[in-house]
């Protein structure tokens, strides 16, 4: 399956990488169950207003994980999708067309926008909403939206139309003071924006300062470790540990064996990164047996860097793209410049 999940009316599909065996990775199952309001019970009208899709329900699934695990739960999650965002916001371009909200599909694959501009700065910006207003007056605003909306299709034009008459105006705030159409029509992110914080995940990348000065984290100070912690860490790794690190912590955390699918794929991102070759095999392995586009591009874009890679890249591809969605198939092939036969 190429992504994390797909919402249907009454059935979600999921991916089986969400499968960690510690219930570590259920918000992936709270933002499904979420789109049941925020995609199916009101809809973006077309593709180019899909973050009213998938901004609402990165909202509503954080808020979700804010009850069932508390409020710094939550702000790990958006700290760890800010990093997302600025993955995605470089990798684009700042200044592209294709980081504003509203987008411009027409004549192209509607692939093409789903990208994190969509989830994590439409999530952003109803941050800030909510901010301006209040809980109380935000909470009251979405019932309605989503009472007077049910069971119908919505541009982003008539949300922002929506947004003024109901909230805005009944709130005495200015559409100007909020930047609201900087955030929806213009490249990148507003100046001024908010960057999220969380006390939590501080901490991991304190761990992960020192153990790039040559000290390694102990069992005690890591035992409770949630797995956004760990990505959080390794993250702050990436490009930066040398051998000599990476031979130690998988030694005394035995990362390249990981069951969960989200710090497996850091590690040998991370791997890929520095040429750790003792991660080889999990890297093959899990490209073998992995379908998840957003986990899968990445380590072939990583292989593909070097000549000895992308024949490596090649000859895993050969033997694992008979089990990809047509999705991630086509992706990576892209990506390796592989032309396919008539």
């Amino acid at each position: 399956f190429p992504f994390g999940g797909m919402e249907n009316p009454c059935l979600t599909f999921a991916t089986p990488t969400i499968l960690a065996g510690d219930r570590s990775l259920v918000s992936l199952v709270a933002h499904e169950l979420a789109h049941s309001w925020s995609g199916n019970l009101v809809t973006n009208a077309n593709w180019d207003d899909f973050w009213l899709n998938e901004g609402f329900t990165v909202y509503f699934e954080r808020r979700i994980m804010e009850v069932l695990e508390g409020r710094e739960y939550a702000d790990m999650l958006a700290v760890i999708g800010w990093g997302d965002l600025q993955n995605t916001l470089q990798e684009l371009g700042s200044d592209s067309p294709d980081t504003r909200l509203k987008l411009d599909l027409k004549g192209r694959d509607a692939d093409d926008g789903m990208t994190d501009i969509a989830y994590e700065k439409g999530y952003r910006l109803l941050c800030l909403l909510e901010e301006k207003v209040g809980r109380t007056a935000w909470d009251a605003f979405l019932k309605k939206y989503f009472d007077d909306h049910a069971f119908s299709s919505l541009t982003t034009e008539k949300f922002i139309e929506y947004l003024e008459e109901n909230l805005l105006k009944t709130n005495k705030v200015n559409s100007s003071d909020l930047q609201l159409k900087e955030w929806i029509y213009k490249a990148g992110l507003p100046v001024g924006h908010r960057i999220p914080e969380s006390t939590r995940l501080q901490k991991a990348e304190a761990l992960a300062a020192s153990s790039l000065r040559g000290e390694l984290p102990e069992f005690p100070e890591v035992k409770d470790w949630s797995s956004h912690e760990w990505l959080h860490y390794l993250r702050k790794l990436e490009g930066k540990a040398d051998l000599k690190l990476m031979e130690q912590l998988d030694k005394r955390f035995s990362f390249s064996k990981s069951r969960n699918s989200e710090i497996l794929f850091q590690w040998l991102y991370n791997a890929l990164k520095v040429g750790y070759s003792p991660a080889l095999d999990a890297v093959e392995d899990f490209l073998i047996h992995t379908g998840r586009r957003k986990f899968v591009l990445p380590l072939y874009r990583e292989l593909n860097k070097s000549v000895a890679g992308k024949d490596l890249a090649v000859r895993i591809f050969a033997t694992a793209s008979a089990g990809y969605h047509p999705v991630t198939r086509q992706s990576v092939e892209k990506e390796l410049g592989i032309v396919k036969s008539n």
